[in-house]
C-alpha cells in the first residue's frame, strides 16, 4: 500500500509543468512586485492618499503572471475589469505611473484623471481597468474582432472574475466570438466571491470554465495558484486562439486575501479561510520554496530581489506622493463631444 501511495505520488508531481530557471526567477520577480505594490497601496489608501475604490490584487498573482509569461509582449492585447494593478506591472508599465494614478496625480497612467479603475497603455497593448462589470468581456470580443480584421496574428485576452461571469453581455460576446472564430481567451478569475456573495449562493452552475459550452466553446479548469499550471494552460489556449480556432475559456480558480475593495470588511468569510489559503496554496511561497529546494536561488540571492522591489516600490510612492495634480485645464482634455 505504501509503494502504491509513493508511486501514485510520484505519477502526479510528473504532471505537473516544470518552468525553467529563468521563468521560475522572472515569474518570482513580477509576482513579488505586484505582492509587494498592492501592499503599499493599501498602506496609502488607508492614509487617505488614494481616494475612490481600491481593489487589490493580492493573492491572485499567479494568474497574471502566468498568462503574460504565455503570451506575446506588445503584440497580444489584454483587458480587465477594476482589479487591474497586477496586469499593468507585469505588462511593463512603470509602477511609478501606475501609483500616481492611483493618487490623481499628472504623472498617471491616465494623467491622473482615471484613478484605480481606468487606466490604459496603447503602447503595451493594455485596455484597462474597466468599472463596468462585464465590460471587458465585450470590449475584449471587440479587440478580437479588430485582430481578426486586421490580420495581424495577435489574441485578446480579456480577464473578468466570477460574478461578471454571470452578466448577460458575457454570453451575447461568447456567441460573436464563436461565431466569427475570433481569437479571443476568456480569462474568469474565479476568487470565490462575487464582491461578498460567495459562488454557491451567486451562481447556479459553479463550473466555470463550461460556461461556454451551449456555444462549443472549450474550456479548462486550471490551479490559479501555481503559476506553472496556469502558464502552460495559458500556453495552450493562446495557440488555440491564434491559430483560427477561435476563443477559449480558462477558469482560474484563485483566491483574493483581501476584501473585494478596500472599503470591504470581508465578514461574509472566515479568518481561519484566508489563513489556509495564506499558509498552504501561496503562490509566492510556492515559487520560493522551489527556488530555493531546485538550487535556482539562495536566501540571499532572495533578500536581494526583495530588498530590489521595495526599492522600486518605495520609489514609486514616492513619485506619487509628490508629483503635482493636474492643472485645472485637464478638464476639457482628452474628452469626445458627439452632437
Amino acid at each position: 500500500m505504501a509503494r502504491k501511495a509513493v508511486a501514485t505520488k510520484a505519477k502526479t508531481q510528473s504532471n505537473i509543468p516544470q518552468l525553467t530557471k529563468e521563468q521560475e526567477l522572472e515569474a518570482y520577480r513580477e509576482m513579488l512586485l505586484i505582492r509587494r505594490f498592492e501592499e503599499k497601496a493599501g498602506q496609502m489608501y488607508g492614509m487617505g492618499l488614494i481616494g475612490g475604490f481600491c481593489h487589490l490584487y493580492i493573492g491572485q498573482e499567479a494568474v497574471v503572471t502566468g498568462i503574460t509569461m504565455a503570451s506575446e509582449k506588445g503584440k497580444d492585447a489584454q483587458i480587465t475589469g477594476y482589479r487591474d494593478h497586477g496586469h499593468m506591472l507585469v505588462m511593463g508599465l512603470d509602477p511609478k505611473g501606475v501609483m500616481a494614478e492611483l493618487t490623481g496625480r499628472q504623472g498617471g497612467l491616465s494623467k491622473g484623471k482615471g484613478g484605480s479603475m481606468h487606466m490604459f497603455s496603447n503602447e503595451h497593448r493594455f485596455y484597462g481597468g474597466n468599472g463596468i462589470v462585464g465590460a471587458q468581456a465585450s470590449l475584449g470580443t471587440g479587440l478580437g474582432f479588430a485582430a481578426k480584421y486586421k490580420g495581424d496574428g495577435s489574441v485578446s485576452i480579456a480577464y473578468f472574475g466570477d460574478g461578471a461571469a454571470n452578466q448577460g453581455q458575457v454570453y451575447e460576446s461568447f456567441n460573436m466570438a464563436k461565431l466569427w472564430k475570433l481569437p479571443v481567451v476568456f480569462i474568469i478569475e474565479n476568487n470565490k466571491y462575487a464582491m461578498g456573495t460567495s459562488i454557491e449562493r451567486s451562481s447556479a452552475t459553479t463550473d466555470f470554465s463550461q460556461r461556454g459550452a451551449s456555444f462549443d466553446i472549450p474550456g479548462e479548469q486550471v490551479d490559479g495558484m501555481d503559476v506553472r499550471m496556469v502558464y502552460e494552460a495559458a500556453k495552450r489556449a493562446i495557440e488555440h486562439a491564434r491559430s483560427g480556432k477561435g476563443p477559449f475559456i480558462l477558469e482560474m480558480l484563485t483566491y483574493r486575501y483581501r476584501g473585494h475593495s478596500m472599503s470591504d470588511p470581508a465578514k461574509y468569510r472566515t479568518k481561519d479561510e484566508v489563513t489556509k489559503y495564506r499558509q498552504e496554496r501561496d503562490p509566492i511561497e510556492q515559487i520560493k520554496a522551489r527556488l530555493l529546494a531546485e538550487g535556482y536561488a539562495t536566501e540571499e540571492s532572495l533578500k536581494a530581489t526583495e530588498a530590489e522591489i521595495r526599492a522600486i516600490v518605495t520609489e514609486a510612492a514616492d513619485f506619487a506622493t509628490n508629483d503635482p495634480e493636474p492643472d485645472a485645464s485637464q478638464l476639457w482634455t482628452d474628452i469626445t463631444i458627439s452632437a
